[in-house]
């Protein structure tokens, strides 16, 4: 594998030519349980409101020395420690959305996540999670999940692949002892369509065990979380694995052509305490985040991939009096891939002043994340209007967005 250090030429090549509308993209989304500060990540350096909003957390303005934030327009930066990403959008291949997420206003982490993952702000009750109805709407393909025993947005009818976290994804378990093997199948070997099923389950846990410990030996050469960060996490694990997830679902997803919906998550980014600026336990999180993202453009690259970063929420555009930031309401969201309009960020922006915020204290949110996922699978997949709604019930087209997707 080309080490981080060696692909800056790489990185920089422009985005290839894409179809206007392809059936044969993919989508692969990366979930920051917790609710990540995306004021810190695409910084709005030159509002007059950001540095007083944030007197101990801001990001230093562009040109201002050591920690000081990466320059992309006049209005926003890159908060350095996504330095890997600035060739990205450079290439015209990562944009990003500073207004966007859920028209709900809860600011719990378990109803917004859950409101995400079904694709219905607001709901309470059961439903399946829109990533496996966008599989269903698919014949033949199906979605892949990498880390979470059971994320919501993958439950539903159509059949998934789940896979654990790390290094656990390398091995079989019982499965993989010849023996053992050998027992168990022997008590499932009938024709009927549960043992069927047993048998092609054990099967695909050790094919996949098995390409996972292949790939990891080709590829060779924090802050303690509190209790309510654990709980915002939502059994996500640490941002310190995502690479390595990253590195398994792609070698599934290359192996499989049938796999065209992927499925991360990291958690660790409720930071009501001690957030830090341009370093601390945000910036940390956030270089673990880009060297994942430089992971995926490595491996999602071909002229119809799409890899989307979301959050459940943002965070108050002032700190706390803990030197850390609360929950919040609008978010960045971020698009990465050749069909992606990149190197720009989309929508609205109305800065900082308290009149332009949600309740006088968030960002908000602008553009429902369910028209942005409307936008990029109607160009990726050619999802259809109807099967938009399927996906998103009660959606609404967003014109403000007509720019979001390459032509």
């Amino acid at each position: 594998m080309t080490s981080l250090l060696g692909i800056s030429a790489w990185l920089a090549l422009p985005a290839q030519a894409a179809t206007a509308t392809s059936a044969d993209g993919r989508l692969v989304v990366v979930f920051l349980r917790g609710a990540y500060d995306g004021l810190s990540a695409l910084v709005p350096w030159s509002d007059p409101d950001y540095a007083r909003l944030r007197p101990t957390i801001a990001i230093p303005a562009p040109g201002t020395g050591d920690g000081a934030a990466l320059q992309l327009d006049a209005h926003f930066a890159l908060h350095p420690a996504l330095a890997p990403l600035l060739p990205l959008w450079q290439a015209g291949v990562l944009a990003a959305i500073p207004c966007a997420g859920s028209p709900d206003p809860t600011r719990s982490h378990f109803d917004a996540q859950r409101h995400w993952e079904v694709g219905i702000p607001g709901i309470s009750s059961a439903h399946d999670g829109w990533l496996n109805t966008l599989a269903a709407e698919h014949p033949g393909s199906r979605a892949l999940g990498v880390g979470e025993a059971n994320p919501l947005i993958l439950r539903g009818a159509a059949p998934v692949q789940l896979v654990p976290r790390g290094q656990a994804a390398t091995r079989a378990g019982v499965v993989g002892v010849d023996a053992s093997r050998s027992a168990v199948l022997r008590l499932d070997s009938g024709d009927d369509a549960l043992s069927q099923a047993f048998r092609a389950g054990a099967d695909r846990r050790l094919e996949t065990s098995r390409a996972l410990a292949q790939a990891q030996v080709a590829a060779e050469p924090g802050v303690a979380a509190s209790d309510g960060m654990m709980a915002a996490n939502n059994g996500a694990g640490s941002v310190r694995g995502l690479r390595l997830d990253a590195q398994h679902l792609a070698t599934l997803m290359r192996r499989d052509p049938a796999l065209r919906w992927g499925f991360l998550s990291a958690g660790g980014w409720d930071t009501h305490v001690n957030q830090g600026a341009a370093r601390g336990a945000l910036a940390n999180n956030l270089a673990t985040l880009a060297e994942a993202l430089v992971q995926l453009r490595q491996d999602f690259n071909r002229p119809n991939d799409v890899v989307a970063v979301v959050s459940e929420f943002g965070r108050t555009a002032a700190e706390n009096g803990s030197r850390g930031t609360d929950h919040g309401h609008g978010n960045t969201l971020w698009l990465m891939g050749d069909a992606v309009a990149g190197g720009r960020w989309h929508g609205r922006w109305d800065g900082l002043a308290a009149s332009a915020l949600h309740q006088g204290r968030d960002l908000p949110v602008h553009h429902d994340f369910r028209a942005v996922f409307a936008r990029v699978l109607s160009r990726i997949a050619g999802l259809n209007e109807t099967q938009a709604q399927r996906l998103f019930p009660g959606y609404r087209a967003d014109p403000a967005l007509a720019g979001l997707m390459r032509g």
